[in-house]
């Protein structure tokens, strides 16, 4: 909120499907609109105006790929810059995610904030079924990953992102594990 206060020309876009069955039909990203909405957005009430949600994400891949889905969704084109906020101990994921769907490095912020308590379990679970993965694994087709994916998705939501995003349709169905080497919208 703080981040998209500072650029008045940004879109706040809080990412996250609906991962777990004993939370109901509520999604990660609403939980965190409702967050800050509770709590009045910290008195930066004109980034309310600026936020919206992505329902369908399953993991960070999606959370990053989905976003830019959502704000094309929004504003009508892709994204010039991205910056994505995230657990400080993810910058390696987010920076093969960055890699996989060939978005521009000097149009890439990765903004880390706190660690968890427990930062050197976090670490070793992000080695494991993480970063790990998704260096073999950059588009998450595969199992160990598919499989996680399936089991976050208990309410068998769908997205169409290949309708609202037509340029992204071949990316959005690519299997990997080779990077894609498609046309991209913000190449």
């Amino acid at each position: 909120v703080e981040l998209a206060d500072s650029d008045r020309k940004s879109l706040l876009i809080f990412s996250g499907g609906q991962t777990r069955y004993e939370a109901g039909p509520r999604s990660e990203a609403q939980s965190y609109w409702m967050i800050a909405d509770h709590f009045k957005w910290w008195f930066r009430t004109n980034v309310k105006l600026r936020a919206t949600t992505e329902e369908f994400a399953r993991d960070s891949f999606e959370n990053l790929l989905f976003g830019i889905c959502r704000f094309k969704e929004c504003v009508g084109k892709y994204p010039e810059q991205i910056t994505v906020v995230s657990w400080a101990f993810k910058r390696g994921r987010f920076e093969l995610h960055r890699q996989a769907i060939r978005f521009p490095k000097n149009k890439f912020v990765f903004e880390g904030i706190n660690n968890p308590v427990d930062l050197e379990g976090a670490i070793k679970g992000e080695e494991k079924n993480g970063i790990g993965p998704f260096s073999e694994d950059p588009y998450g087709s595969t199992d160990p990953l598919a499989s996680k994916r399936k089991k976050r998705n208990p309410f068998n939501r769908q997205h169409g992102y290949t309708i609202s995003c037509p340029e992204l349709r071949d990316l959005l169905n690519y299997p990997g594990p080779d990077i894609y080497k498609g046309n991209l919208p913000w190449l």
